[in-house]
């Protein structure tokens, strides 16, 4: 697809952004190409310019510690790289492949057995060949969270043969 038929939105300041069609809540296009996202059921809450939030709701097969029934840290771990990669593809104005450099989590307290787990993830800043991102993890309410993360994102990895570009690209062909 051209650069004139990526599905754009621009903000108040004029900013376009790549994936700005997207926008909104429930958004599962973006999120669905994904197959281990796909695998474990990861849902869009809600996505803007920069900013995600991802649902995952609770599975006995994401138990880590039966005894407490408490979830794996690699689920959480998903779910947190996830969000922020949306966050850092809804930041960019071309639709471009992404890799996760760097992704540091630190636990405050264990998520709660049996509920729906959310990560919200902000891209505060972009330069031409890396993306800044941070994100908190939580069980209820978001300012109780129950895990912090910071990540850092290399842009345009490998463009030719990228299959989430080429789906999302699809899926605008299809609504435009």
């Amino acid at each position: 697809m051209s650069r004139e038929r990526e599905p754009k939105r621009a903000d108040a300041a004029g900013k376009t952004y790549a994936l700005g069609a997207f926008f909104g809540e429930g958004r599962n296009e973006v999120i669905d190409p994904i197959p281990h996202a796909a695998a474990l059921g990861i849902k869009v809450v809600r996505i803007e310019a920069g900013d995600a939030t991802l649902r995952l709701d609770y599975r006995p097969e994401f138990v880590g510690d039966p005894s407490r029934g408490l979830v794996f840290g690699g689920v959480i771990t998903t779910l947190m790289d996830q969000a922020l990669g949306v966050a850092v593809s809804c930041g960019l104005e071309d639709l471009r492949p992404i890799a996760t450099l760097d992704l540091r989590i630190d636990y405050l307290r264990p998520a709660d057995p049996g509920k729906s787990l959310f990560a919200r993830a902000q891209c505060y800043k972009v330069t031409r060949h890396v993306a800044f991102a941070r994100a908190v993890a939580y069980d209820g309410a978001e300012d109780d969270p129950f895990a912090n993360c910071m990540a850092t994102f290399m842009l345009g990895t490998a463009m030719q043969g990228s299959e989430y570009v080429s789906a999302l690209q699809e899926f605008a062909r299809k609504t435009e």
